[in-house]
């Protein structure tokens, strides 16, 4: 992951480097923003980041656990960390359809973890970029759809009040997300209903980083960077790779592999004309699954809570 993190950052980074796209002027062809607007957007969304890194080190009290050269590091290796993350979350959830942000906020774990960061900042760092990628893969999804929806950019002036409703929408439902949180999460803390994946990043916390392990990791960061510049910013290969190494569920990959069959024969026997087809039945195969571990979550919480059990 941290090689083809790395090759996925300089792929996004080379995107919005003026006069590497092409695109035509602000208003044609369906933009309504100039690379330059794009650019001093992303140079403050890093600063908020910083601002709220220091908010973050502030009210957890990092600032009495470490000195103030390495507080001021943390500060900004969590602001890098987490842009780094959403480009490498966003560009895989816009070209692949999927967005590997746990796995990313695990290789930016190990690299806190070898700068020598203590626990409590090394838990924060993790928290802090975790909570980024998804929120950013899904506003991308969004926005995505919206666009698509609204006749693939030929209206500026209809596409931008739609994108005004989306964030609108968006913020609502962010303040009722807080607010269910606030309510609910002692029930799950009380009961230690955890992702799997926190309990991975507590182990990894509670572990101690030899040199040797740096030395694997950026060993093994080679053939990551290999794959994901063979396959390209479309396709995220070694991103895509690296994430089904995190994978303890051989039947995951195994899926995976039976979908593309799936899909190679159907066009190869129906043509390319059955794409739309297919988008829809994969698009209600994963709505059907997303209702299915609702619907089991909700009975599984019932029966742990039920009189007799507990």
């Amino acid at each position: 992951m941290i090689g083809a993190g790395l090759v996925a950052l300089t792929q996004a980074v080379l995107l919005i480097l003026p006069g590497r796209r092409g695109h035509a002027p602000v208003n044609q062809d369906g933009f309504t923003r100039s690379e330059g607007f794009v650019r001093r957007v992303l140079a403050a969304g890093f600063g908020l980041y910083v601002a709220a890194a220091i908010l973050v080190a502030a009210l957890s009290g990092l600032w009495v656990q470490m000195p103030l050269v390495k507080l001021v590091g943390w500060v900004l290796f969590a602001a890098v960390s987490c842009v780094t993350a959403e480009f490498i979350a966003g560009f895989s959830a816009m070209h692949a359809g999927w967005f590997p942000t746990f796995a990313t906020a695990l290789i930016f774990l190990l690299l806190g973890m070898i700068a020598g960061f203590p626990p409590a900042a090394t838990a924060l760092l993790v928290g802090f970029v975790a909570a980024g990628g998804p929120a950013f893969a899904d506003g991308g999804y969004d926005l995505k759809a919206g666009w698509y929806l609204r006749g693939w950019g030929q209206y500026p002036d209809f596409d931008l009040e739609g994108r005004r409703e989306q964030i609108i929408s968006a913020a609502v439902g962010m303040l009722t997300g807080l607010v269910v949180v606030v309510l609910s999460h002692n029930a799950y803390f009380s009961r230690g209903l955890f992702p799997p994946v926190d309990r991975v990043y507590a182990a990894t916390i509670q572990s101690v980083v030899e040199p040797s392990m740096a030395r694997t990791l950026f060993a093994w960061a080679i053939p990551g960077a290999v794959l994901q510049i063979v396959g390209g910013a479309k396709r995220q290969l070694g991103v895509l790779f690296a994430t089904g190494l995190l994978l303890f569920n051989p039947a995951a990959g195994w899926l995976v592999l039976a979908g593309l069959l799936f899909r190679a024969t159907w066009i190869k026997i129906a043509g390319e004309d059955i794409e739309t087809a297919m988008s829809i039945f994969g698009a209600g195969c994963i709505a059907g699954g997303a209702l299915a571990d609702f619907a089991g979550s909700v009975v599984n919480s019932h029966v742990e809570t039920s009189p007799g059990n507990r």
